[in-house]
């Protein structure tokens, strides 16, 4: 077969094979191209990832609110308020984004990926850093959770630190977990 008659068939042609090869190569395409690509870019191994959990969840956004119900173990641990609110993406986000990553310096506030003691990477904020050595907390988690081992991170599991936030494109990652992986991430109300 020719390289014409190649193009036309995946391109021109209705049948299912044509349609098969079409999502192979858009698989192999991100896979492969896509997705190295930005992870070049960004400084990163890990460019994109999908929340899965409710841990970094801010009530419907609500800082306010937020703040009332979670700012005393901020002060009791030196985060004054006015800090947190010069943080980036300091309204958290919700299971089912997806979140951008990118390499760099890192800092008390800034919101990291880290391969902890879980099957998932986990996605919480530096709330201290002591050389390079790093302690985090989800914004909706009570406290510090030592058996993620999010007391002691250090930089040889740190994936890279979130850019922004795409609202629900994650969620397919999480429904593709449930059904295949049969995880269930259940949020408490």
């Amino acid at each position: 077969m020719n390289l014409r008659k190649l193009w036309k068939f995946i391109w021109n042609d209705n049948s299912i094979y044509s349609w098969i090869i079409n999502v192979v190569l858009a698989f192999v395409i991100v896979k492969f191209l896509i997705f190295p690509g930005l992870g070049f870019l960004l400084d990163t191994s890990h460019p994109l990832v999908a929340v899965v959990s409710c841990s970094m969840e801010h009530n419907g956004g609500n800082f306010e609110k937020w703040w009332e119900d979670n700012g005393k173990w901020y002060e009791d641990h030196g985060i004054t308020k006015s800090d947190f609110e010069n943080y980036k993406l300091r309204n958290g986000f919700s299971k089912g984004d997806i979140i951008v990553l990118r390499g760099g310096n890192l800092e008390k506030g800034d919101i990291i990926v880290f391969s902890g003691r879980s099957d998932n990477p986990i996605i919480h904020r530096i709330v201290s850093k002591n050389n390079e050595v790093y302690q985090t907390k989800g914004d909706n988690n009570l406290d510090i959770i030592s058996t993620l081992g999010e007391n002691r991170i250090t930089e040889d599991i740190i994936l890279g630190k979130a850019y922004f936030r795409i609202p629900y494109l994650g969620w397919l990652k999480v429904w593709f977990s449930e059904i295949f992986e049969g995880k269930k991430y259940v949020c408490p109300n």
